[in-house]
């Protein structure tokens, strides 16, 4: 299904920015690896040059110095910009206001085509001052992030109540993630012609196939912590169906696991930081698992018993 945000068509696949930013929440400390201006510039042209023009990004990654990179790599270019808030504590509009200015600052007064909701704390009261920014045209269209079906229903009714919609959801979901397929989140975007962006499609590298029991994640990382060296070990059996299954499409393993993401209607969210990751989108997009492969992945992913969570979900 080709879906519209902002009235523009969207790509097959987003490009994420979690891993460009540094300081807290930044590549060092949830990645264990350092950013490389230079090769994320490279990487932004070569995904944008591929027709992926939708980029997402958050306030919070890197405190900021994702979305001061993708403003800068992104100037001159129409790009789809995917922005997000992060609600702390007590409700409070003028947090939200000087957490959207200070964004739209960045990108030099270009606003976001989408603004999220990034986790769901004071729905009702965030989501209203969103409706009323959209309607004032500060923002695009609304989306929410990390909600559960419940929460999405609340969302729908508060927005819908205020003259707007949801035009996105945006939650963790892969071969060793399934929540929101469990719970009904991806079904009722179905129902509803939303699209579902899932975002840690690879699980911050543990489905690429670069990482295993002997050669272990960076140690004091997030993603080193989440996926030690025996949990890797539990995932071996998928990683080498992921292999064999690629094989036949002419695929990695890294873009076996994405292009999983891409039949099951989602739209993944890749981050790219080199520039053959973001040569390596075309070839997702246009993947073609069957019904059988999709299954045997599944089964397969679900035997391994693992199922890893992050801290703020």
């Amino acid at each position: 299904m080709d879906y519209k945000i902002n009235g523009k068509k969207i790509p097959k696949i987003a490009v994420g920015t979690w891993s460009w930013g540094s300081g807290m929440n930044g590549s060092r400390i949830v990645f264990g690896s350092k950013s490389d201006p230079k090769a994320l510039k490279e990487s932004f042209e070569a995904a944008y040059e591929n027709g992926f023009s939708l980029f997402d990004t958050a306030a919070v990654y890197g405190m900021g110095n994702a979305e001061k990179l993708l403003a800068l790599f992104s100037e001159g270019r129409d790009i789809i910009l995917s922005d997000k808030f992060s609600p702390s504590g007590s409700f409070s509009e003028k947090k939200l206001e000087q957490m959207y200015r200070g964004s739209v600052e960045k990108f030099g007064g270009r606003i976001p085509d989408i603004y999220w909701l990034h986790t769901p704390k004071n729905i009702e009261e965030s989501l209203k001052c969103l409706c009323d920014m959209k309607k004032a045209g500060k923002i695009g269209s609304i989306g929410v992030s990390n909600f559960n079906l419940e929460q999405l229903e609340l969302a729908d009714r508060i927005v819908n109540e205020n003259g707007c919609n949801i035009s996105g959801v945006q939650n963790h979901f892969s071969l060793l993630f399934r929540t929101s397929e469990e719970n009904g989140v991806l079904e009722w975007c179905r129902k509803n012609d939303v699209p579902f962006f899932a975002y840690m499609v690879l699980e911050q590298g543990a489905l690429t196939g670069r990482f295993n029991s002997k050669n272990p994640m960076p140690k004091f990382s997030r993603r080193g912590i989440a996926f030690n060296r025996k949990i890797l070990g539990k995932i071996e059996p998928l990683l080498e169906l992921l292999e064999k299954t690629g094989k036949k499409h002419g695929l990695s393993v890294s873009e076996t696991a994405a292009a999983y993401a891409v039949a099951k209607g989602t739209v993944p969210i890749i981050g790219v930081t080199k520039v053959y990751q973001a040569e390596s989108l075309p070839r997702i997009a246009a993947a073609l698992l069957s019904a059988e492969e999709v299954s045997a992945l599944e089964s397969c992913a679900g035997s391994t018993g693992i199922k890893i969570k992050g801290s703020w979900e």
